[in-house]
């Protein structure tokens, strides 16, 4: 058997808690004679700071470009507050996805069933929520330039960061939606801001030429950000697939993330083009939840974004969509039985921590998969 090359990256606060549960899982299932892997491990964001003064070191990035797929934590923290902006911890995060080109982000937000009464909105808002965001990842605002702050003398300063997009990289994302949709409920919502933004009108238009070529089989709507957002929070299930840019899909994939009952329930995949040769693309899987400094090694983290997240590497990179399907029902049969850390703990649910929860999911693994 093949062995699959896998770079772990804790990174800082619950990172490393968390990703304590994804060696558990993964020694489980090769123990089982399901796959075999070569796990390396490096630092990212402000551990890696701390040790060479750079967000990812070059040694990093080179075991992530040598990588079937990474599994990355979490970066950030008060205690680098300070450092150089370019060595923020956060820094480490996008070099990874510009340098891999993992331009599709994948980002589901599932209620599940056990957590419906855990989200912010009415059960019956969320009951069967099931909504894929496509966001955009390595365009945009985050990534344009000028990028810079001027000083203007007699107190003032201007900060300019530049909203850039080309055709391709539109055009590149809308078909990663049209293809998702197919295969879901075969609905895509484009979500721009073509009403004051000139990349919202070229965002726009590039998506319903995609949608002409050869994707008219899937429903396609546009709705402004603004207004998607408020759907989101008055009528989510109405959504299918969300595909949209860079800065809007940071802030719609947070807002989806409260719908399902925590920050802590959401796993994500971040893609690059599929080599069309070996069919194999690089690809970066994490939770959504950040660093939650305020928790960090107090054993209380929740680890269900976390393995959801090997779920979506099983399925998206290691060619088991099978054990994927069987992990997210072991994470959603534990939900079931009652266990919940604190973040999505209620009255009559029995709580548990960072390790609990992660022993729980493999035991149910187990269970499903001996069944």
């Amino acid at each position: 058997m093949a062995a699959h090359k896998l770079l772990l990256l804790p990174g800082d606060g619950i990172g490393p808690e968390v990703m304590g549960e994804v060696r558990r899982l993964l020694a489980f299932i090769e123990q089982k004679g399901l796959l075999s892997f070569e796990i390396e491990e490096d630092l990212v964001g402000g551990a890696a700071y701390d040790v060479h003064k750079v967000a990812i070191s070059d040694g990093a990035m080179a075991k992530a470009h040598a990588a079937d797929a990474i599994l990355f934590g979490a970066v950030g923290g008060p205690q680098w507050d300070g450092v150089p902006y370019d060595a923020r911890p956060e820094a480490g995060l996008l070099r990874l996805r510009k340098e891999l080109m993992l331009f599709a982000n994948l980002r589901p937000a599932i209620c599940y069933p056990a957590l419906a009464a855990s989200s912010s909105l009415k059960p019956e808002l969320v009951e069967g929520l099931d909504i894929m965001i496509v966001r955009e990842l390595t365009g945009g605002v985050y990534f344009g330039e000028p990028k810079t702050i001027t000083d203007l003398g007699n107190g003032q300063k201007r900060a300019i960061d530049t909203q850039v997009y080309d055709t391709y990289e539109i055009d590149r994302i809308a078909r990663v939606a049209f293809d998702l949709a197919r295969v879901r409920r075969n609905r895509v919502t484009s979500a721009e801001k073509r009403n004051v933004m000139k990349s919202g009108l070229l965002w726009n238009e590039v998506v319903t030429a995609t949608h002409k070529d050869g994707f008219e089989d899937v429903t396609l709507d546009h709705m402004l950000a603004d207004a998607l957002g408020m759907q989101l929070v008055r009528a989510p299930k109405q959504f299918d697939v969300i595909v949209t840019d860079n800065l809007f899909g940071d802030l719609l994939s947070d807002v989806a993330s409260m719908l399902t009952g925590s920050l802590g329930m959401l796993p994500s995949a971040s893609l690059g083009a599929e080599d069309p040769v070996t069919g194999k693309r690089a690809a970066m899987y994490e939770p959504v939840h950040g660093s939650a400094p305020d928790i960090a090694g107090k054993g209380v983290a929740n680890p269900l974004a976390m393995l959801a997240s090997v779920a979506m590497a099983l399925k998206y990179s290691l060619g088991r969509p099978d054990l994927a399907d069987t992990l997210d029902k072991a994470i959603s049969e534990v939900l079931a039985d009652g266990l919940r850390t604190g973040d999505i703990y209620t009255d009559g649910a029995t709580r548990v921590g960072t390790a609990e929860m992660g022993q729980a999911v493999v035991a149910k693994f187990e269970t499903l998969l001996a069944a």
